[in-house]
């Protein structure tokens, strides 16, 4: 395993991350999630994601089960807060409550005293941003969490962010968590230079497009086993799915076989490709798919592959 600098932190963390979106305490139980989990970091991974919403607060406790007996002072535990968590009025969005006890309550779910990484799931357009940056200062002065960071802003939101933090002489947001992938490349108009500019580093998910850049669907295949086959899992999957990108998703096997490689380390290392990302998160839900994952770290592209991926799928 490979490691890179967060942003423009002395954090390292590892190249491949552990994701917990859809599986932890939803379509993996607690016992496989603690294998999971102690196989990721006896391959060097140290970056363990979550959110408070992840299976309504399940995901969180589960992961914080799972590294019960690892060493704490190795692991970077990121969570994230945002979206509603009950029917309250106040129990959602960036606020100075919301945040505070969002990471008071995931401290609990996860069983440590703080959290690496805390980053803001969505931008909240009903929260002032001195609010929240001010509430992350406090957080950071009070030692439950390390660094804090956002996900899924545009660039003009985290540039808004990086003043205000600047002109009250607070923390600046040090990460961003995006959706990035061979098959979703929008983040490279603006926030990914933007990012580069103010020192956030990307820490992104989806990189496996919810795994159809595995090639687990090629010629339309669904197997009856995969996330596509799951109508709990793959609402988000459809336009993934169309018949044009599944075709040119299989216009890349040749590339990925040409290098003696996986499709799947073949879409994370063209993730890794950018000095912008810090880290790739992977979702698993077997010991087999994440070490093929972490065997993606360190693999670097020849310029002829990254161009005709490039022609395949153009940066939009």
């Amino acid at each position: 395993m490979q490691y890179r600098q967060l942003g423009r932190t002395g954090l390292r963390v590892s190249e491949i991350s552990l994701g917990s979106w859809l599986t932890f305490g939803s379509s993996v139980d607690g016992d496989r999630t603690a294998d999971l989990v102690q196989r990721a970091f006896d391959l060097g991974i140290n970056l363990f994601d979550t959110a408070d919403v992840y299976a309504g607060g399940a995901a969180e406790e589960v992961l914080g089960r799972a590294i019960r007996e690892l060493p704490r002072h190795r692991l970077v535990l990121a969570t994230k807060c945002f979206f509603p968590m009950s029917d309250d009025p106040n129990d959602r969005g960036l606020s100075r409550k919301h945040v505070v006890e969002s990471v008071e309550r995931s401290l609990r779910r996860l069983g440590t005293d703080y959290v690496d990484l805390h980053q803001c799931h969505r931008p909240d357009p009903a929260t002032p941003m001195e609010e929240t940056v001010r509430a992350y200062e406090d957080l950071i002065r009070q030692g439950k969490v390390l660094y804090w960071g956002v996900s899924e802003w545009r660039a003009a939101h985290v540039v808004d962010a990086c003043r205000i933090a600047d002109a009250c002489a607070g923390y600046r947001p040090v990460s961003n968590q995006p959706q990035y992938s061979i098959m979703r490349r929008q983040i490279e108009r603006e926030v990914l230079p933007v990012c580069e500019r103010e020192g956030l580093g990307q820490v992104v998910f989806s990189p496996l497009a919810q795994g159809v850049l595995t090639g687990k669907y090629s010629g339309g295949e669904r197997p009856p086993d995969s996330r596509a086959a799951d109508r709990e899992r793959n609402r988000f999957m459809d336009a993934y799915l169309e018949d044009a990108e599944i075709a040119k998703v299989d216009a890349l096997v040749p590339l990925a076989d040409g290098l003696g490689i996986s499709m799947g380390q073949l879409a994370l290392a063209w993730c890794l490709r950018s000095p912008g990302v810090a880290s790739t998160i992977v979702g698993v839900t077997r010991p087999e798919q994440l070490e093929d994952n972490v065997g993606a770290s360190g693999i670097v592209l020849p310029d002829e592959v990254k161009d005709e991926i490039d022609r395949l799928f153009p940066a939009g």
